[in-house]
């Protein structure tokens, strides 16, 4: 398999795996891109690499950056903005956790916790409700904690240990 081939199969991989984290495809293409650049691309660069309109990679770049995922820099002599990502996989990892569990797995914390904090008016299916959805918040919880305590990990024995027992 020659560079360009290869390089267009792990951008289109890596796009459709950004449906895993909870980004669309466009974006994870985005971010694929520039993570496999030698040097940061301009806007324009972006849309004729991946084929995309201007609105779309503007869209993108933008939740990308509100992500902490894609950072503008600043290139001398040129007017154009550049845009850049995090390189080291471990601090993506730590990122894209750390900001999933922001936008969606505290909302339902919080949400399972009002829940399961309703009046108890005795009935049996008042009960069962708290019961379980209280149990469905500690879980999420001990998940959420135990995630975002892997990946605030550095590669010391234990995370590297607790990885190769996943492989």
């Amino acid at each position: 398999m020659e560079y360009q081939e290869a390089k267009e199969k792990f951008i289109s991989t890596w796009g459709s795996l950004g449906t895993l984290w909870g980004i669309n495809k466009a974006m994870a293409q985005i971010q694929a891109l520039l993570f496999i650049s030698t040097k940061p691309l301009s806007m324009e660069e972006v849309m004729e690499e991946l084929k995309i309109s201007r609105g779309n990679t503007s869209m993108n770049l933008r939740q990308l950056m509100d992500w902490g995922i894609v950072t503008k820099e600043i290139v001398r002599g040129e007017r154009k903005e550049f845009f850049t990502t995090e390189k080291d996989v471990q601090e993506l990892a730590r990122i894209v956790a750390k900001e999933r569990s922001r936008r969606e797995i505290k909302p339902v914390i919080k949400v399972l916790e009002e829940v399961s904090s309703i009046k108890d008016d005795g009935t049996e299916k008042t009960k069962e409700l708290i019961k379980q959805t209280k149990a469905l918040k500690d879980l999420t919880d001990d998940l959420d904690t135990l995630m975002n305590k892997l990946v605030n990990q550095k590669q010391n024995w234990l995370t590297k240990s607790v990885f190769k027992l996943m492989k």
